[in-house]
């Protein structure tokens, strides 16, 4: 049985062939084009017809082809087929409002871009955007892979939440992959420095606040390997001085841990203990970020920040060859040391070196301690 149902585009060329051609239907809501061999579906999904090329001359490839649409088709609310992206853009908009306002701040400045930078415009329906689109908009922004990492995220966010609400089937943001960024090595004070950092704040008679508090703070950060967060919230309660061990929580990760007194920290807070106030807070500063700058500009040292006292802490914890998933532990990460591995691997190789050249055939090194085979029994 042929059946004349539609026709694709043709240029001239085919135009007599076209006269003497026609659809057969050979299953059910499928059909095939005489002229090529290629099959077309043709179906009912919510109240609207169907009919598509299914890009092949191979029935069984078909029959999956169709089979696919169809699932496609049963996902979609046709509702909601004519929604445009301004209007997706705004719904995506009101449902991040309990995020941090900075957070607020920024996907607003990218969602303003989406609309007015779109390269189908803003009013094109949301079924109607192509992968292409995608890579169009996010191609005329010639910023860093942050930045990039960022639009694209918030966009696959967008096309994922109208997915979610069966406007799409298929997201056409899906193929955009995270730009990796260069890790460069950034600036770590040596432990030098950082003593004399901390006495150079000490030093001074005003600075915002009272000069041992920003001092004491300071020195905090690069004795215990914490940030600035940790340290803030840090309560006398939070110092077990019987187990010899502080617990803190890691507002990065949402998760609590708990340090070693180290001997190094120990006469700092043994100064700051207060056994009368539990619930005081060690430090009555958030941060020293100007006392930090101060000093570094006084001492003609570079810009170090909260963050380079942490970088020197676990820097100085490799070359003095600690394990790096001990380290791991102290720093709250529970990659088994992956991250540390990966960002202090200049410090790896260094400490690897020095390492190795304890491998000799000769006598032991002076700070090797040799073992006898009886105490290995």
């Amino acid at each position: 049985m042929l059946v004349r149902l539609f026709y694709p585009a043709y240029t001239p060329d085919h135009m007599r062939a076209r006269r003497n051609s026609a659809f057969q239907k050979v299953g059910e809501c499928l059909y095939r084009y005489s002229s090529n061999g290629v099959y077309y579906a043709r179906f009912e999904s919510g109240g609207k017809e169907i009919r598509r090329s299914l890009r092949t001359t191979d029935r069984a490839s078909a029959q999956r082809a169709l089979a696919w649409l169809k699932q496609e088709r049963e996902q979609v609310d046709p509702s909601q087929g004519k929604l445009t992206l301004a209007e997706l853009c705004d719904r995506y908009l009101r449902t991040i409002q309990h995020q941090k306002p900075k957070t607020i701040e920024r996907k607003a400045l990218i969602v303003s871009r989406v609309k007015s930078h779109w390269p189908a415009g803003r009013f094109i329906q949301v079924a109607k955007v192509k992968p292409s689109h995608v890579d169009l908009w996010i191609s005329r922004y010639t910023f860093g892979p942050h930045s990039r990492n960022l639009h694209m995220a918030c966009i696959k966010e967008i096309l994922e939440m109208a997915v979610r609400d069966g406007i799409i089937s298929r997201s056409p943001a899906c193929h955009l992959r995270r730009v990796k960024p260069p890790k460069p090595i950034r600036a770590t004070p040596s432990f030098e420095e950082f003593k004399a950092i901390v006495e150079s704040i000490r030093s001074q008679k005003f600075n915002g606040h009272d000069a041992e508090e920003s001092a004491d703070f300071v020195e905090f950060l690069g004795l215990a390997g914490l940030g600035k967060a940790e340290a803030a919230a840090l309560r006398q309660s939070d110092i077990d001085w019987k187990r010899e061990k502080i617990t803190t929580f890691r507002h990065k990760t949402k998760s609590g841990f708990a340090i070693p007194l180290y001997p190094q920290l120990k006469p700092l807070l043994l100064r700051r203990r207060r056994d009368d106030a539990p619930n005081e807070r060690v430090f009555a500063i958030d941060n020293a970020k100007k006392a930090i700058a101060n000093a570094c500009r006084r001492l003609n040292l570079p810009q170090y920040s909260h963050l380079s006292f942490r970088r020197m802490f676990i820097t100085r914890a490799i070359e003095r060859g600690v394990d790096v998933k001990v380290i791991a532990e102290w720093q709250g990460h529970k990659d088994g040391g992956k991250l540390i591995l990966d960002t202090y691997s200049h410090v790896n190789r260094a400490h690897s070196h020095r390492m190795a050249q304890l491998m000799t055939d000769g006598l032991p090194a002076e700070n090797v301690v040799p073992i006898s085979s009886a105490a290995l029994q």
